[in-house]
């Protein structure tokens, strides 16, 4: 009934039905062979999101040395596409639990390359701050069914004691494609540029490589086991969840708000994710705009650079955070966060602190560290919704918290820093970041202390 209710909803996007049984002596090879692909797909599929995303902070410093923006009119269009973002991830989510990820997800990258085509080769759009934002927001709204597909793949295709691993290596896809978007806006600005004001090619080239990516992505996933005729992962791994999924009459609705909006969990990791959003996106979008204006001797393409650097160390932070939860904190997933946080309060300062005749080496280090620091709690949090929350909401859990993260988060890293660094300067806006730090090892202490009961009640329960 359910099912029929989803597909007259959602039509072609519609989860597929249950296929019948695969023979028994099968069941092993197929899930070896789809879970890789299905990995294969949503890691590289996710990486080309990035691609696309928000190039405007790439070219920021052209874009305000050429005054086609000014910098509170660069976070504007920058907010645009967060801000949109944070509303789809949830409200898309809540299409892409019931939808099929092989589809969701091709669809949304393609379409996001097309605005991105659009943004770059259509004159109007930067010739009007309204248009260019309007268009980077609807950029923002395809952008959201991206997340949600992804955490259905890795809730239904990997069991709850190999979830946190395999999580932590999916999110390096974060920075494989902000990594990536760096190289590429380079190269082409460097091949494609016909002066020194044009920033077009920093967002056509990308948005090419993303419509092959999407191409790919539609190839290689499949929505969930048991549409493949193969039993759940539960099943599978004789892996119990720690919170298993409702069937039966429930509304999806009715769901929701137990498990999603009136989860105490639930929600002070969302308001968690605000700070750790800011600090985030904080710092990463102004990286060039950063070192070009302070740094002496320095370049649009340097600060180009690193940004790319930061998005690189968050490969090596983001797995070094998931070990050191399931390893050192035993699945405390709040122990690590806290330290990892901590250490981007220092990173900042000293990021702040370095004289601007230091040689750029020192910058590029310290920007290193905090992007390779900030990404294990922006991984946690993902994690931690989609591992508390029954299945068949997980993916709306997790977009809830990046609902919060996004809409408030990343407003204040965009228009709000953009509002401190144009009309107090730079050391009013890393005095704000350094207060952003206090808050969020505040809200994870607290957090911490939930998540110690719901372990200490799930070891008592099994």
């Amino acid at each position: 009934m359910q099912d029929s209710q989803h597909r007259s909803t959602l039509g072609v996007l519609s989860a597929p039905p249950a296929a019948p049984p695969v023979a028994e002596h099968k069941v092993a090879q197929l899930y070896k062979k789809y879970r890789f692909s299905v990995f294969m797909g949503i890691f590289i599929g996710y990486a080309g999101f990035y691609l696309i995303r928000n190039n405007v902070s790439l070219v920021s410093a052209i874009l305000k040395e050429y005054d086609v923006l000014t910098p509170v009119g660069i976070g504007i269009v920058a907010n645009a596409v967060l801000f949109s973002y944070g509303l789809s991830k949830f409200f898309m989510a809540m299409l892409s639990d019931r939808a099929n990820a092989r589809y969701f997800m091709p669809l949304g990258l393609a379409l996001s390359a097309i605005v991105n085509l659009f943004i770059a080769f259509v004159p109007a759009v930067s010739a009007s701050i309204t248009l260019f934002a309007t268009m980077m927001f609807i950029n923002g709204w395809v952008q959201g069914m991206g997340w949600p597909p992804s955490g259905r793949v890795l809730v239904h295709w990997f069991s709850t004691k190999e979830r946190g691993v395999m999580t932590s290596i999916w999110n390096c896809a974060h920075n494989v494609g902000g990594a990536a978007v760096g190289g590429i806006a380079v190269w082409a600005l460097h091949v494609f540029a016909v002066n020194e004001a044009d920033w077009r090619p920093a967002f056509w080239a990308p948005a090419i490589v993303a419509l092959l990516v999407a191409v790919f992505a539609f190839f290689t996933i499949r929505d969930r086991p048991e549409a493949m005729g193969l039993p759940t992962i539960e099943e599978y791994k004789q892996d119990p969840a720690k919170v298993e999924a409702e069937t039966g009459e429930g509304n999806w609705k009715q769901l929701l708000f137990k498990h999603v909006l009136t989860n105490r969990v639930i929600v002070l990791l969302a308001i968690t994710n605000v700070f750790v959003y800011t600090l985030r996106y904080g710092v990463l979008n102004w990286i060039p705009i950063y070192l070009t204006d302070q740094i002496h001797g320095t370049n649009v393409k340097d600060g180009i650079l690193g940004f790319a650097i930061y998005e690189l160390a968050g490969i090596v932070g983001t797995l070094l955070c998931g070990w050191l939860s399931d390893k050192v904190f035993k699945g405390w997933r709040s122990g690590a966060g806290l330290v990892f946080i901590a250490g981007v309060g220092i990173a900042l300062g000293v990021y702040w602190w370095l004289p601007a005749t230091t040689p750029i080496g020192w910058f590029y280090l310290l920007i290193a560290i905090i992007g390779g620091l900030i990404y294990g709690p922006v991984m946690l949090i993902g994690l931690q919704a989609i591992d508390l929350s029954p299945r068949n909401v997980a993916g709306t859990a997790a977009g809830f918290t990046g609902l919060f993260g996004y809409l408030l988060g990343a407003s204040l890293a965009s228009t709000g820093v953009g509002l401190l660094i144009q009309y107090y300067g730079w050391n009013v806006a890393f005095a704000s970041l350094m207060g952003i730090v206090v808050l969020a090892l505040i809200l994870m202490a607290i957090i911490g202390k939930d998540e110690r009961a719901l372990l200490k009640k799930a070891e008592q329960t099994h």
